[in-house]
């Protein structure tokens, strides 16, 4: 049932302005993206968008909020059922994988981190990455594994954001362990 003062509609409309948010920061970044991009893609008015958000920061935060929600809900979902370090570790690695291997997420999350100078959005990226650090040391245990693990995403967000998979050259096959 909706929360009171929104209807599915407006809820439904609301999942559709943060899909887009996600989508066309993804492509073009905070400063390369108009929130009359956003709101043409969903077929809703720039004012109307100004209505939910007061402004493109906030609307780049709440997507930043989003994006962190949907993370540890899929480290969570996938990591629980592992035994032992090294399988949760693995489990985790693969659950981060699937979610960026469309790579929106993973641009997203990369001009996040690009534009955390300006103050709404670097609040909501510290956030992010407090949250996956509480999320990752309570699945894997320890402050080394923490850092190994951030370690190891970062080498792995450079990978597929480069398509290294796929380049036959000696120094992708080390940056990708193959």
């Amino acid at each position: 049932m909706p929360a009171a003062g929104t209807s599915a509609k407006s809820d439904e409309r609301r999942r559709a302005i943060m899909a887009a948010a996600i989508d066309c920061f993804a492509h073009k970044g905070f400063y390369g993206t108009t929130t009359h991009e956003i709101a043409g893609r969903v077929g809703i008015s720039q004012p109307y968008l100004y209505r939910l958000y007061p402004n493109k920061e906030a609307l780049f935060a709440a997507a930043v909020d989003h994006v962190s929600v949907v993370m540890t809900e899929t480290l969570v979902a996938h990591s629980s059922a592992s035994e032992g370090a090294g399988a949760a570790m693995d489990a985790a690695r693969g659950a981060y994988a699937a979610l960026v291997a469309d790579r929106t997420i993973l641009r997203f999350l990369m001009h996040a981190n690009c534009a955390a100078g300006e103050p709404l959005v670097g609040e909501a990226v510290r956030r992010c990455y407090a949250k996956q650090v509480d999320t990752v040391r309570q699945l894997l245990g320890d402050d080394d594994a923490v850092r190994h693990w951030f370690g190891a995403g970062m080498l792995d967000n450079v990978a597929a954001v480069l398509e290294l998979a796929d380049i036959d050259e000696p120094w992708a096959r080390i940056l990708t362990a193959r």
